[in-house]
C-alpha cells in the first residue's frame, strides 16, 4: 500500500477541489486502473498502445466516475513494451512526445495534448525499465511514497540516485518534490524510528501529512473505488484530503518564485 494507493486518492482529492487531473497506469499490473474501477476488458488501447503510437489521445482515455478524474488505463500487453521499445527511435521519449503532440479533440491547433489537464499523475512500475524511464522522462517531478518499514530507506536512496541520473541525461526539469510517509503506525517503535530516521535525512523535503496504516484503505480498491469514495470519513481519507492540500500548497510555492522573476525588469 503506498505508490498507486497514494495516486489514486492523491488524484481523487485533486479532481474534487476542481482540479481537472489525468492518471497514467504505466504499471502492467493494472493496479491504478482497478483502484478506479476500470474493467480488464475495457483496458485497451490505453498506455501501451499510446505509447508505441497505436492508438490516440482520445482513444487511450477513460472518464472515471469522479467528475474531473480522467484514466489512461493498463493491460497486461504493457509488459511487453519493455522489450518491443528497445528498438524504437527515441525510445525514452515516445510517452512525452505522444502528450506534446496535438491535441486532436481540438484540431491541429488545439495546443499540446497534456494541456487538457492541470495535473497528470504516472503511476509506475515498480522496477526501472524503459517504461520507467519514459515516466521520468515526461515528468516535472518526483513524489515518492515511502513505507516506514526498515528496508524501504535503501530503496530511496537508490531512487534518488536514478533521478539524479535521468536528470543530467534525460530530462533536466526532473527533480523529487517530496517523500510521502505511508502505512505509518504510531504505536509501533520501527514505524516511529523510520520516520524520525526520513525526516531527519530528508528535511523539509518530507511532506508533514503522513498516511497511516488503515483497514478501509485496504478494503477500497477490490470495489474499484478510491478510499475517498468509499469512506471519506475514515483516517485514511482525511489524510489523503490534507496531502492533497500540501501538495498543492507546495506546488504553488514553486511556481511563485519563477512567477516573481519573470515579473522582474
Amino acid at each position: 500500500m503506498g505508490k498507486t494507493t497514494t495516486a489514486i486518492n492523491l488524484a481523487t482529492a485533486l479532481a474534487a477541489v476542481g482540479e481537472k487531473v489525468l492518471l497514467i497506469d504505466l504499471d502492467p499490473q493494472g493496479n491504478a486502473s482497478t483502484g478506479l474501477g476500470v474493467a480488464r476488458n475495457a483496458r485497451s488501447p490505453g498506455t501501451y498502445e499510446f505509447i508505441l503510437g497505436l492508438a490516440p489521445l482520445a482513444q487511450s482515455v477513460r472518464e472515471t466516475q469522479i467528475p474531473g478524474l480522467s484514466i489512461m488505463p493498463a493491460s497486461v500487453a504493457l509488459a511487453g513494451a519493455e522489450i518491443e521499445l528497445i528498438d524504437v527511435e527515441r525510445r525514452e521519449h515516445r510517452l512525452i512526445e505522444a502528450l506534446a503532440a496535438p491535441d486532436e479533440a481540438n484540431g491541429p491547433a488545439g495546443g499540446m495534448a497534456r494541456a487538457r489537464w492541470s495535473t497528470i499523475l504516472i503511476d509506475c512500475p515498480p522496477s526501472l525499465g524503459l517504461v520507467t524511464l519514459n515516466a521520468l522522462v515526461a515528468a516535472d517531478a518526483v513524489l515518492v511514497p515511502l513505507q516506514a518499514e526498515f528496508l524501504a530507506l535503501e530503496g530511496i536512496a537508490a531512487l534518488t540516485r536514478t533521478v539524479e541520473r535521468v536528470k543530467t541525461r534525460l530530462n533536466p526539469r526532473l527533480h523529487i518534490a517530496g517523500v510521502v510517509l505511508t502505512m505509518v503506525d504510531r504505536r509501533m517503535s520501527l514505524s516511529q524510528q523510520v520516520e524520525v530516521d526520513v525526516r531527519q535525512h530528508y528535511g523539509d523535503l518530507v511532506f508533514g501529512t503522513t498516511i497511516p496504516r488503515n483497514v478501509r484503505i485496504a478494503e477500497a480498491p477490490s470495489h474499484g473505488l478510491p478510499v475517498l469514495i468509499y469512506d471519506n470519513a475514515c483516517a485514511g481519507s482525511q489524510a489523503y484530503i490534507l496531502l492533497a492540500s500540501e501538495f498543492i500548497r507546495r506546488r504553488r510555492s514553486l511556481s511563485e518564485p519563477q512567477a516573481d522573476q519573470q515579473a522582474s525588469p
